[in-house]
C-alpha cells in the first residue's frame, strides 16, 4: 500500500517534500468546521477598522493642522488687505475684511514717503556681507573647537559661548564708541562690524563638525592633505546644511535688524528698511496702508527665498538640534 493510500486513510494530509499533517476532523470523516472562517473574517474586519481608525486620525490631523495654519498665516492675510485699503477703511470700527476699491497706489505712494530703492541696497549690502563674514568666520571657528586640540580650549569656549547669555543691548555704548573712533558712522561697514561674527554660528558649526566621522579626516591625513585642505575640501562640503541653516538665519537676523542701525545712522540715505520703516510711523498720526505695504514690499525678498530654501532650512535646524 503506497504512503498517499495510509495517509488518506489514517486521516494525515500529505506535505511537500514528502512529510504529512495530521487532520483531526479529516480523520474523523469530518468536514472543516466554520471557525477558520470566522477567525479569517475576524481578522479582515480587525484590519479595516484599524485602516478605517488610521484615515480618521489622519483626517483629524489635517484638520487641526489647516486650522493652525490658517491661524498663523491670518497676520499676513489682514496686513495684505490693509495695504489695498484707505487709511479710513483701515481704521474703522467693525475692520472691514475686503477694502469696497482696491488702492494699488499705497505700493507706488512707498517711494515717495520714504527712500524705498537706497534703503534696500544698504539692507541687501548689509546682509550679504554679515553672510559671508558668518558662513566664514563661525565655520572655521566651529571647526577649531570641534576637531582641533589646543591649550585652554574648554575655557575660551566657555568665554565666547558666554556672550550668547549677555543681553546685546549691554554692548550699545561700548561697540558705538568704537565705530565712533574708527569714523563708520552712518556707513555700511560701521552696521556690518558688530555682527560679521556671533557666538551663536560658532556653536552651531561646532555641533555640525562634532557630529562627523573622524576616519574621513584621518583618511585625508593619510593623503597628505593639511588641515586647511582637509576643512575646506572634507569637512566644510560635509557640513552643507549646518551652512544653510546658518546663511537663514542671518539673513533674517541682519534683515530684521533695527537697534544697532537706528544708533549709528543719522541719515536717511546711510540707513537699512528696518530704520526706514520705523520712520513712517508718526507721532501723531500714522499712513497705515502706506506702512503695511512697506512692510509687504521689504519682506518679499526674504519670504522668497525661505519658501525656495526651506527644506535646507529645516534638515539642517533638525540635524543641529539631534546633537
Amino acid at each position: 500500500m503506497s504512503e498517499s493510500m495510509l495517509s488518506t486513510k489514517s486521516g494525515v494530509e500529505p506535505r511537500q517534500g514528502g512529510t504529512a499533517a495530521f487532520s483531526p476532523s479529516r480523520a474523523e470523516g469530518k468536514p472543516p468546521g466554520p471557525s477558520s472562517r470566522g477567525t479569517k473574517g475576524s481578522n479582515s474586519k480587525s484590519r479595516g477598522g484599524t485602516k478605517g481608525g488610521k484615515q480618521g486620525s489622519n483626517v483629524l490631523a489635517h484638520c487641526v493642522l489647516g486650522i493652525g495654519g490658517l491661524a498663523m498665516i491670518s497676520p499676513l492675510l489682514y496686513q495684505i488687505v490693509m495695504s489695498l485699503s484707505t487709511n479710513a477703511e483701515v481704521q474703522s470700527t467693525p475692520p472691514m475684511l475686503w477694502p469696497s476699491v482696491v488702492q494699488w497706489h499705497n505700493f507706488v505712494d512707498v517711494f515717495t514717503s520714504m527712500n524705498f530703492g537706497s534703503q534696500l541696497w544698504v539692507t541687501v549690502a548689509i546682509t550679504v556681507i554679515r553672510v559671508i563674514g558668518q558662513v566664514l568666520l563661525c565655520s572655521m571657528a566651529g571647526y577649531a573647537f570641534a576637531r582641533m586640540q589646543f591649550r585652554f580650549k574648554g575655557l575660551i569656549l566657555a568665554v565666547v559661548l558666554s556672550i550668547i547669555m549677555v543681553p546685546s543691548q549691554l554692548f550699545l555704548i561700548p561697540q558705538y564708541q568704537i565705530i565712533q573712533n574708527l569714523g563708520w558712522l552712518n556707513s555700511i561697514a560701521g552696521i556690518v562690524a558688530p555682527g560679521i561674527f556671533s557666538a551663536f554660528g560658532l556653536f552651531l558649526m561646532r555641533q555640525f563638525f562634532m557630529g562627523l566621522p573622524d576616519e574621513l579626516e584621518d583618511a585625508a591625513r593619510l593623503d597628505g592633505a593639511n588641515p586647511f585642505q582637509i576643512f575646506f575640501r572634507v569637512m566644510l562640503p560635509l557640513a552643507a546644511n549646518g551652512l544653510w541653516a546658518l546663511v537663514i538665519i542671518t539673513v533674517l537676523w541682519s534683515w530684521n535688524d533695527l537697534l544697532w542701525p537706528l544708533v549709528v545712522t543719522s541719515t536717511a540715505n546711510a540707513a537699512p528698511l528696518s530704520v526706514g520703516l520705523s520712520n513712517l510711523q508718526g507721532e501723531h498720526a500714522n499712513n497705515y496702508p502706506i506702512l503695511m505695504a512697506a512692510s509687504l514690499m521689504a519682506m518679499a525678498p526674504i519670504l522668497i527665498m525661505f519658501l525656495l530654501m526651506q527644506k535646507r532650512v529645516m534638515a539642517g535646524i533638525g540635524r543641529s538640534g539631534l546633537k
